[in-house]
């Protein structure tokens, strides 16, 4: 089988020539675009996710020798989640390269976070099952860079910090509703907003429900944050 250039390309850009270009082809190929005939991606982004998973508690481990568990955990979170697989995806331009069914594609598929998330995970995956551990071990590492030394230390994100926050102090867990949804089906923009039991509450925006509330907690937590510190 012989790449598209734009998957030679994609070869480059990775730093990485498959000897079994179907692995590739099977990487980029989305549930919309599978037939009896052509195989989609989600097997392979089933071990790609455990692949990265293996790699990046590996790879934390061995950049703080004296982290506990309770540190690395949120760490490793913050590295392998859907987010992180997506920028890096980003980064790479994965999204010119996935194929896409036409509702995927008339519907932005190729911007899309959980998209470029999932397809960057059948990537490695196919790395690994082509030419094994190692050479996704590598890939991986070059690929996510300085992330891995400069994850944030309390790494945990919002909307588990600010539940821990309301539970310590006898509060129920937060509350989350859609205020609005304003944008086009393929760009929606959704307006969320947080509720503590005390009263407070925030609002953020962002391109899907769980960025939104992601975003409201960041918000309410730095305020409830700062006036413990007062």
């Amino acid at each position: 089988m012989r790449l598209s250039r734009e998957l030679r390309a994609f070869e480059q850009r990775i730093g990485y020539k498959f000897e079994n270009p179907e692995l590739l082809m099977r990487a980029v190929t989305h549930a919309s675009m599978s037939s009896p005939t052509r195989e989609d991606n989600q097997r392979l982004e089933f071990l790609g996710d455990r692949v990265l998973g293996l790699v990046m508690s590996t790879a934390l481990l061995d950049a703080d020798k004296e982290a506990t568990e309770g540190q690395l955990a949120p760490r490793f979170n913050a590295l392998v989640r859907k987010e992180a697989c997506a920028e890096v995806a980003r980064e790479i331009d994965l999204g010119s390269v996935l194929k896409l069914g036409r509702s995927e594609m008339m519907s932005g598929g190729r911007r899309k976070q959980a998209l470029l998330g999932d397809g960057m995970e059948a990537v490695i995956a196919a790395v690994y099952k082509d030419t094994g551990f190692e050479a996704a071990q590598t890939l991986i590492l070059r690929l996510w860079g300085t992330r891995i030394f400069t994850v944030e230390e309390d790494a945990r994100d919002p909307k588990t910090a600010l539940q821990e926050w309301a539970q310590a102090r006898g509060q129920k867990p937060p509350s989350y509703t859609e205020v609005s949804r304003t944008g086009p089906d393929h760009a929606p923009v959704f307006s969320i907003a947080v509720h503590l039991d005390d009263g407070r509450t925030a609002k953020a925006q962002a391109g899907s429900k769980r960025l939104a509330e992601q975003a409201a907690a960041k918000v309410l937590l730095a305020e409830v944050e700062g006036s413990d510190d007062s």
